[in-house]
């Protein structure tokens, strides 16, 4: 049996954890010193905006979740000589992956559990987990499926306009987050995950001009080579729904997805952040 893990940092559209039996394994959020939750367990979407808006609690930070977690997780979800292919967001920018990789050797003689650096996020992560299923009844090898997602993940391209740079400027997560642009916090930021790191790539004056932006650069990168597209989004739907509806115009979409931005993402991005995902789909 193949059994399909993820983390909390990838934006599934709701209906793939059942249609693809994709299992997530949650993040844990944490305000301050005392307060901890696990995500989905014991915070969901909602929970977390108004602990947010309340702004009583001290600035949200994520940790992946631990070894231990992992395990525990692990033998939770499969039967001991189950196959776990383990797929996760970028190990430039969070220690998931790693976390995974000891679990697999930890767990080794009970579970084969195979992890997976896809070097992206949010739903272009997602993407690749449903092709790993698609394929895995389609009757390829774990192997095979590895090798795909090492191959696609270079061409799946994330790009995201932020309402405001201060959490990303707190999260510290952001690659080129010069002190210049730190310090411009009305500006409307571009940021891309390129090579598993998050770079800000552009700054505009307004959210129609970064809406704009992020469809010219979703074009420089696809041209007209089809794609599946996602958008994601952070309490932000109308914007959500334009910038897909422009998407469809200007690119050559096959499928199209509109999904919440994860919470480990809108703490690190902020709440306002409206993205694109392409990956292909040839």
């Amino acid at each position: 049996m193949l059994r399909i893990v993820t983390d909390g940092a990838v934006d599934l559209p709701s209906e793939w954890y059942k249609e693809y039996d994709i299992q997530r394994i949650p993040i844990n959020v944490h305000f301050g010193e005392e307060k901890t939750f696990i995500q989905d367990v014991e915070l969901d979407q909602d929970g977390f905006y108004k602990l947010v808006a309340g702004k009583t609690l001290p600035h949200p930070k994520t940790s992946q979740p631990s070894p231990h977690q992992f395990v525990e997780f692990y033998k939770k979800i499969a039967q001991p000589g189950d196959t776990i292919l383990s797929i996760h967001i970028t190990s430039k920018l969070s220690g998931t992956y790693a976390s995974s990789v000891s679990a697999a050797e930890e767990l080794k003689g009970t579970f084969n559990v195979v992890p997976v650096d896809t070097l992206c996020g949010t739903m272009g992560t997602a993407f690749m987990c449903r092709a790993a299923r698609q394929m895995e009844r389609a009757g390829k090898s774990v192997d095979e499926i590895v090798k795909f997602i090492e191959g696609v993940r270079g061409k799946t391209h994330v790009v995201l306009t932020l309402d405001t740079l201060e959490y990303a400027r707190r999260s510290g997560r952001v690659g080129t987050l010069s002190a210049a642009l730190a310090s411009v916090l009305n500006v409307k930021p571009i940021a891309m995950l390129k090579d598993g790191i998050v770079d800000m790539v552009d700054r505009v004056r307004t959210r129609k001009a970064a809406i704009e932006r992020v469809l010219d650069l979703a074009k420089e990168n696809v041209g007209d080579a089809p794609v599946h597209v996602g958008v994601v989004h952070a309490r932000d739907e109308e914007t959500a729904k334009s910038l897909l509806d422009e998407a469809k115009k200007r690119l050559n979409v096959k499928e199209s997805f509109l999904t919440d931005l994860s919470i480990s993402l809108v703490i690190n991005f902020g709440p306002g952040t409206v993205g694109i995902v392409l990956y292909p789909a040839d």
